[in-house]
């Protein structure tokens, strides 16, 4: 159902902190332009947990109007309570997204158990297909692969895919053995994804592709045709700049990023994330000079 380079987009704020939904119509039209397979607009480099619910939903609604079924809309509706996830995902079909991006329970820590029991809560009435979303990193839940092939299992329909930023690269292998070829692996991996591919995903919800969507819609093209060679050398080429993305927290470098490549970009964050430090703008710039970008 979905492939290829796939930006988790930034929020844009204004100088008061509003959402800014010029600058977003604006880098939803390029992020077409330049190549990206779909959307995924409120996910964590979205800053989706500084958002209210009415903000977040007008962002999803407003991406997909500019979209205008160019590409396909995923809107970010994961909660650590599973009713408020229930509605979510109402609130997302009714934006018109064409799937959700889930992460399971966090803060709460269920157990494997109760990370199934959440999931197959939300199938049976799941008004779009659901994208798993596995970040342990962020959520400090880890849907292990039993868990992740038992609810896919369960729920065929439904779940769809998954975008597994676990960093555990074995798992593409575990999933693929288990589940029917239709099921989709993306990468939340950016520097993993040339890896991810190569065992058997099919594309990456990316951070590095707000800042250069070309190249990173050019990598996944490289690999989903076998090119490996093109296809390395477009890794080597953005490596820098995917590892520069982390030096400080998520989004303030990608935010920072899109200042240089796309001037006059709003690079405001919420609290409590914050503009990106000096090494993380210097890591930023040494990036994006050597994927020839600045």
């Amino acid at each position: 159902m979905f492939s290829g380079s796939i930006p988790a987009l930034v929020t844009p704020f204004d100088d008061e902190g509003r959402f800014d939904e010029a600058a977003f119509r604006d880098l939803v039209e390029w992020q077409i332009a330049e190549g990206s397979s779909a959307l995924v607009a409120c996910g964590t480099t979205g800053e989706a947990a500084t958002l209210d619910k009415d903000e977040h939903f007008r962002v999803v609604r407003v991406c997909v109007e500019q979209a205008r079924g160019r590409v396909p809309v995923i809107a970010g509706a994961g909660s650590n309570d599973t009713a408020v996830a229930a509605a979510n995902l109402c609130a997302a079909k009714e934006a018109g997204a064409a799937a959700a991006l889930m992460v399971p329970p966090y803060y709460n820590r269920p157990g494997q158990e109760g990370i199934f029991r959440h999931f197959e809560a939300l199938a049976p009435a799941s008004p779009l297909p659901i994208v798993l979303y596995n970040v342990p990193a962020r959520t400090v839940t880890d849907i292990l692969p039993q868990t992740v092939i038992r609810i896919v299992e369960a729920f065929p329909t439904v779940f769809v895919a998954i975008k597994d930023a676990s960093g555990a690269l074995a798992r593409v292998t575990q999933h693929r053995l288990a589940l029917r070829d239709g099921f989709v692996q993306l990468s939340g991996n950016d520097d993993l994804s040339l890896a991810f591919n190569a065992m058997g995903g099919v594309g990456c919800i990316s951070v590095t592709a707000n800042a250069a969507p070309r190249l990173c819609a050019e990598f996944q093209a490289a690999c989903a045709s076998g090119d490996h060679a093109a296809a390395l050398a477009l890794h080597e080429r953005l490596y820098r700049l995917h590892d520069a993305m982390f030096v400080d927290a998520s989004p303030g470098p990608v935010k920072y990023a899109l200042t240089r490549v796309r001037p006059g970009f709003p690079p405001a964050l919420r609290l409590p994330m914050t503009p990106a430090n000096e090494a993380a703008r210097a890591a930023v710039d040494a990036g994006l000079s050597a994927a020839g970008l600045a």
